[in-house]
């Protein structure tokens, strides 16, 4: 009986051990995912915003931010996006389990956590799949206030209007949760 009983325990220990391995594993694939969107996504707005300024970035994020994202996640089976409590485009806005994801995010903000540092990781429940998703803060920049700060410039506000006439995401200050990096990966 206790041999039985010892046996069980270790293999439970064994099988949990696996899972957490796992959950490593799919974590910094998720991390390096998000360092190659984010990379590739700062490195056209910096660009864009070198020709033209902000009304020129507002294009990179309108037409190619989805693009870099359903790219990365065609080669990697990843699905890839990015979501936020106050979303420029609705089709960016969070399910539920997303929603409360960035609740949590902004508690965590407000006792003090460092909003680079902010991120999360669970194994749900997804159309009937086990999946893995990750969530990962994105940190209000300085360059970011151009088009999510409290005072927008009139050629940035006429451009937002036509390409977002559905944008909530303003209003923002240095260091505040834009949004986050949002992926999942069936198991």
């Amino acid at each position: 009986m206790k041999l039985s009983t010892l046996f069980i325990g270790m293999t439970s220990v064994c099988c949990m051990t696996a899972f957490a391995d796992q959950a490593m594993q799919d974590t910094a694939e998720a991390k390096g995912l998000i360092k190659q969107f984010g990379g590739t996504l700062k490195g056209e707005l910096q660009t864009a915003m070198k020709a033209g300024g902000p009304v020129n970035a507002i294009e990179v994020c309108n037409t190619k931010a989805p693009g870099i994202a359903r790219d990365l996640s065609h080669s990697s089976g990843w699905d890839i996006a990015r979501t936020s409590l106050k979303t420029r485009n609705p089709t960016n806005s969070p399910d539920a389990w997303e929603l409360g994801v960035l609740e949590k995010f902004e508690e965590r903000k407000a006792a003090g956590e460092n909003p680079e540092a902010i991120d999360y990781a669970e194994v749900t429940e997804l159309n009937g799949q086990k999946t893995f998703r990750y969530m990962k803060a994105i940190p209000t920049g300085e360059v970011c206030l151009n088009c999510h700060g409290a005072e927008i410039k009139p050629e940035v506000e006429k451009k937002l209007g036509m390409l977002y006439p559905e944008d909530k995401a303003r209003g923002y200050s240095l260091g505040d949760i834009r949004g986050a990096f949002t992926l999942s990966k069936p198991l």
